[in-house]
């Protein structure tokens, strides 16, 4: 029916308990549902042993001990059992909204791109996945917090197999952009993107940054985040959600009525975005001089 896959981090306190949270809940999803864990971090192999998924601990890293998007994307292309994968963060807890939704898109296309918005929902404690009723009880804490992502926030890429596989070049997980370019990926190649933000309640289990030195500003703007947007080959090759040429909601599958408006103000918002850069390249020996001047001074 579906294969998911993701990475972790370490098993350890908060990060464990979501992170627990989020693989159990996928393997309800169906009883014909495959789902791999590639890393090896502190507690994989044993969760995954407890869980019942399987566990593919070799990845590529940078020095930096950053995982390359490519040594999980490729081999979970080759490797899995079923025709249609999505990669999702390993703080997402999906129930069976995900599975009618994706059903909708997979009876209208054989190529496409599904992704969606988050819904942010601290969560400090393990799920009691015996109790019928867990799955609509987290989907109402979800609605009550009512902290839906904008387009920008991207947490699961549900596409064909074979799709992205030898695609990714040096993208490295857990900076920003590499999300942003599979889906201008999808809209170049001409298969539907679909916005199921409608019709799936993605619960995103919130959770600091403490697996970045400079937190969540870095995972923002250090080397590797500077590193992906250029592997993506700049801001023009960056879409979101929003971007999106079709929806599905409860009605099912429609086209995007506001696609062509947003690819208007995304063309202005990147050049605009081009522009200051710009300027601040230009300006930077004359910044710099006006701060050894205020130093000197």
């Amino acid at each position: 029916m579906l294969t998911l896959f993701t990475t972790p981090k370490p098993f350890r306190g908060h990060s464990a308990i979501i992170q627990r949270n989020a693989l159990k809940s996928w393997t309800l999803l169906h009883p014909d549902v495959e789902v791999i864990l590639f890393g090896d971090e502190e507690g994989a192999a044993e969760v995954s042993h407890e869980l019942g998924i399987q566990h593919v601990p070799d990845v590529e890293r940078t020095p930096q001990g950053t995982k390359y998007l490519r040594s999980f994307f490729d081999p979970a292309q080759r490797m899995a059992r079923h025709d249609i994968l999505c990669y999702v963060n390993c703080d997402i807890i999906l129930t069976s909204d995900f599975v009618h939704a994706l059903s909708s898109v997979r009876a209208a296309h054989s190529r496409f791109l599904m992704v969606g918005r988050r819904w942010d929902t601290d969560i400090a404690e393990p799920l009691d996945f015996r109790d019928p009723g867990w799955a609509a009880g987290v989907r109402k804490l979800a609605l009550e917090a009512n902290q839906p992502r904008t387009g920008n926030w991207i947490d699961y890429f549900a596409f064909p197999k074979g799709f992205y596989e030898q695609k990714l070049s040096d993208f490295v997980i857990g900076r920003v952009f590499w999300d942003n370019w599979l889906v201008w990926n999808a809209r170049s190649s001409g298969i539907p993107v679909v916005d199921a933000s409608d019709a799936v309640v993605a619960i995103h289990q919130n959770h600091d940054y403490g697996y970045h030195p400079a937190g969540r500003p870095g995972v923002w703007g250090d080397e590797q985040a500077i590193r992906n947007l250029a592997v993506a080959g700049g801001r023009w090759h960056l879409c979101t959600i929003d971007d999106a040429t079709h929806l599905v909601g409860p009605e099912g599958l429609r086209e995007n009525p506001r696609r062509r408006s947003q690819a208007v103000r995304r063309f202005a918002r990147t050049a605009r975005e081009g522009l200051w850069l710009g300027a601040l390249d230009w300006t930077r020996p004359l910044r710099r001089a006006i701060g050894l001047r205020k130093r000197t001074g």
